[in-house]
């Protein structure tokens, strides 16, 4: 709504400046209304054959009206225009200077403030060292479906490792909260990703990530991306009822335990979590 407010008001400055500075246009507008008196008188006449002298003289005065009322508008706009001008320039200028300034390499969606971690959870990640689950058999991985959504994760790393320990161990914690809560097991599909291979996922397309090396948390051993397991067989897709109802339980479990989960951004990556830490990604 403020967008349009903003682009009806600059749109109604262009409109009186175009008055103010030019003739043309100030002729243009007179001749525009000074017809559509005619075209109400001619057709106020047709209605009312019978009063003919009545027609022309509402037709007259809808001429002189609209005259008087353009004049008074040229008037008001003439006593205006620097106000106008200034409110244009106002609510205009600092929204494109936002937007011409912001950094697009950064990645696409939601940062917001850090959420409120719950006290239960600290205590349970400063006392209980969780233990990694086994990791489902590599042809897990290969399937036509995980394919289809997830290319080239064949050859991704799922060491849980080589994650940054505190990062690990919220991770394992939401997991464990997912399976006695909620009933979903879930697996690592990718961890800790090289610069190389950031660099050849990014080489594939915004569809696949925006993040270059050392843009990504990956590089770092501060993201996974991670998926459910039914049947013994990965649900990656969101167009899976029952995958997409674990997808909002595992971003509302993740952000309790203090991780960013990807369905909060723009590009929305239900599967992934990251513990930011400042200063660590470069922009």
């Amino acid at each position: 709504m403020f967008l349009f407010s903003v682009l009806l008001f600059f749109l109604l400055a262009c409109a009186g400046a175009w008055l103010l500075l030019f003739d043309g246009g100030r002729a243009l507008v007179t001749q525009s209304l000074a017809q559509l008196g005619r075209r109400l008188e001619q057709r106020w006449q047709r209605l009312n054959q019978a009063g003919g002298q009545r027609a022309a003289a509402a037709g007259q005065g809808a001429r002189e009206g609209a005259r008087q009322g353009a004049a008074r508008l040229l008037r008001w706009l003439r006593r205006r225009c620097l106000l106008l001008l200034a409110a244009g320039v106002l609510l205009t200028v600092p929204p494109l200077l936002a937007w011409l300034v912001s950094d697009g390499s950064m990645l696409g969606g939601f940062d917001g403030a850090a959420h409120d971690v719950n006290p239960q959870v600290l205590a349970l990640l400063e006392g209980e060292q969780l233990a990694p689950p086994l990791s489902p058999p590599p042809l897990a991985f290969t399937t036509a479906e995980v394919a289809q959504v997830r290319p080239l994760l064949d050859s991704a790393n799922r060491n849980w490792q080589l994650l940054d320990a505190a990062f690990a161990q919220r991770l394992l914690l939401v997991f464990k909260i997912m399976k006695e809560s909620h009933g979903y097991d879930m697996a690592i599909l990718e961890g800790y990703r090289s610069p190389q291979r950031q660099d050849l996922l990014a080489s594939a397309g915004s569809a696949v990530t925006n993040a270059k090396a050392f843009q990504s948390y990956h590089q770092f051993g501060l993201a996974a991306d991670c998926a459910f397991l039914r049947n013994g067989k990965l649900v990656i897709s969101e167009r899976d009822p029952w995958a997409m109802r674990g997808y909002r339980l595992y971003g509302e479990t993740a952000e309790t335990v203090g991780l960013h989960w990807g369905g909060r951004w723009t590009m929305m990556d239900f599967g992934h979590t990251e513990l930011r830490l400042p200063g660590t990604v470069r922009k």
